[in-house]
């Protein structure tokens, strides 16, 4: 199974491709270079593995949350290059992607700094290979942040260290180590992307939607296509 999967919903832009298994990966953090980096990224990606864009299976992409900017440009890639293909899209929780990273058998906190005192915030347990949702993701002042139930919980991500690492104080010793720089990577992207085309969650590209969380931004969107619709 072949997959191509983009992660530029933070200031880190990541592109990766799997094979059977195998992942191979480009990351960088490149703030405001994603738009130049991610598609010839692919590209190359692609020529060094002798895998040419027809013979890819599907596109994996992180959905979000994270930079607005970030994850509209993500999204859209994977749309034009599934469109293109015909081929399916599999769209990947960024806060997944993040927990990914921890080396535990335990629960995992992922957090992303969203700005304005705010953090994206998400909690997952090991499912098999992959990992399996606890309660909706949100966007919170840590402050009021929920601790899921139970302690020995590992915190990945920048919304751990923002706000004088509020997050981290707020939860305190239910957590058994906090990794605060860990940015998603699209190696994890694939790796959740490959397991969900297995089973048979890809959709058709146009029904991709981002997870913003924000609902300003999905008000704007909304006002958007809004206005999109009342000038045609």
């Amino acid at each position: 199974m072949r997959l191509l999967a983009f992660e530029t919903s933070t200031e880190a832009c990541s592109v990766a491709l799997w094979l059977d298994g195998q992942v191979c990966e480009r990351f960088e953090i490149a703030p405001r270079r994603h738009t130049e980096l991610a598609l010839p990224w692919a590209e190359a990606l692609l020529a060094e593995a002798g895998v040419a864009r027809a013979q890819l299976d599907a596109i994996a992409v992180g959905r979000g949350p994270g930079a607005f900017t970030g994850v509209r440009l993500a999204i859209a890639l994977a749309q034009g290059i599934a469109l293109a293909l015909d081929r399916p899209v599999l769209a990947v929780s960024t806060l997944a992607a993040l927990a990914m990273q921890a080396n535990t058998a335990g629960g995992r906190l992922a957090a992303i700094d969203a700005r304005m005192g705010e953090v994206y915030l998400g909690a997952f347990v090991p499912d098999g290979e992959g990992l399996r949702a606890v309660g909706a993701e949100v966007v919170v002042r840590p402050e009021a942040a929920v601790l899921p139930d139970g302690t020995g919980w590992y915190a990945l991500g920048t919304g751990f260290s923002a706000a004088e690492a509020a997050l981290q104080t707020r939860f305190g010793g239910h957590l058994a180590g906090v990794d605060g720089s860990a940015l998603p990577h699209a190696a994890d992207v694939a790796r959740l992307g490959a397991l969900a085309f297995a089973r048979g969650e890809g959709v058709a590209p146009e029904r991709v939607e981002p997870a913003y969380l924000r609902n300003d931004v999905a008000l704007t969107l909304a006002q958007q296509q809004a206005l999109r619709n009342f000038h045609h």
